[in-house]
């Protein structure tokens, strides 16, 4: 495993409410790297070396924080320093034997409400593992996914461990079948996780079951009441 994260954390009193952990996150390969920058655990931009671009992963919804122009620049400088410090990372620290802990059990969710045929956003996370980074392949129907797909830098948790959470655009259609596996040097094999399209439609059986009772009840009301109205007339 050839991969160094550096990790910058800084906590600020910003309210008299609370502390806020204000974090940025440095990370290099023989061949790669990221650099992040995240608070209070949710990730606000990222750079994304292949597309040459910052990314702001929150949904605009939320009003997210923005950056000055120059920051995926920053980025790519910052690796520059990155990658020698690696070199000696890796000649000062070569016989120190590395300890294993895989990753947990993928999760996977959407980033909005699944309509069929609307563009959405599938997210798969998966967290204490260490050392960092996992890798993550998509599948649609049994066949590999590349296009679309992301992988975020790796996030320190407090025991050490760590997390990271790749991401999939994709426009949901009937029958369709995604899969997310992850691969760590802790495990035997991937762990994979699937997520079907026809399990996030909502059911009608219970539904029409439900009307179906109701018109019933309904119907054995009415009978009732007629019933009761011609015994008291004959009387």
């Amino acid at each position: 495993m050839k991969e160094l994260v550096l990790v910058l954390a800084c906590v600020l009193s910003v309210s008299a409410e609370g502390l806020h952990v204000d974090l940025s996150v440095l990370g290099c390969s023989d061949t790669g790297g990221e650099e992040t920058y995240n608070l209070d655990g949710e990730e606000l931009w990222f750079a994304d070396l292949v597309n040459k671009r910052g990314v702001y992963p929150l949904p605009s919804f939320i009003d997210p924080i923005t950056f000055q122009e120059g920051f995926y620049q920053q980025a790519e400088a910052d690796l520059q320093i990155c990658r020698p410090n690696l070199k000696n990372h890796q000649r000062i620290f070569k016989d120190t034997p590395l300890e294993l802990d895989p990753p947990s059990s993928p999760m996977i969710f959407t980033r909005d409400f699944v309509e069929l045929g609307e563009k959405n956003t599938l997210i798969c996370h998966v967290t204490g593992f260490y050392p960092a980074p996992v890798q993550v392949y998509w599948t649609k129907n049994g066949e590999n996914v590349t296009e679309g797909a992301s992988l975020n830098i790796p996030y320190p948790n407090k025991d050490g461990s760590f997390r990271q959470t790749s991401r999939l655009d994709f426009t949901p259609q009937s029958g369709d079948v995604y899969s997310c596996s992850v691969s760590h040097p802790a495990l035997s094999q991937p762990v994979t996780r699937i997520w079907d399209v026809e399990e996030q439609q909502p059911s009608t059986g219970p539904a029409v079951f439900c009307g179906l009772g109701l018109t019933i009840g309904l119907l054995g009301v009415a009978a009732g009441t007629f019933f009761l109205i011609k015994r008291n007339e004959c009387s």
